[in-house]
């Protein structure tokens, strides 16, 4: 985040950084994390292939979230497109 500064001028938003060690400070991200180690584990070769990292990519994105009312990434992340065209 070497250009946050110019990210909170240009958006008109707070930038936020948590503290190093601090993970109650970013649960979502925790979460995000946890979800990801569902199907890779710490310490697993990334050379598994496109595919199979697609079909994982694809299960994260459309998994529905408590965080999100229940739609998935992939469903808000859509919304927000179609809402700023």
């Amino acid at each position: 985040m070497a250009r946050w500064a110019d990210i909170e001028d240009a958006l008109g938003i707070e930038v936020y950084f948590c503290e190093p060690r601090s993970p109650w400070q970013r649960p979502t991200n925790e979460q995000a994390n946890g979800l990801r180690h569902r199907w890779l584990p710490k310490r697993t070769d990334l050379n598994i292939g496109a595919a199979r990292l697609a079909v994982i990519e694809d299960r994260l994105n459309t998994m529905p979230r408590k965080l999100n009312n229940w739609n998935s990434a992939q469903t808000v992340c859509n919304q927000l497109c179609r809402d700023h065209q």
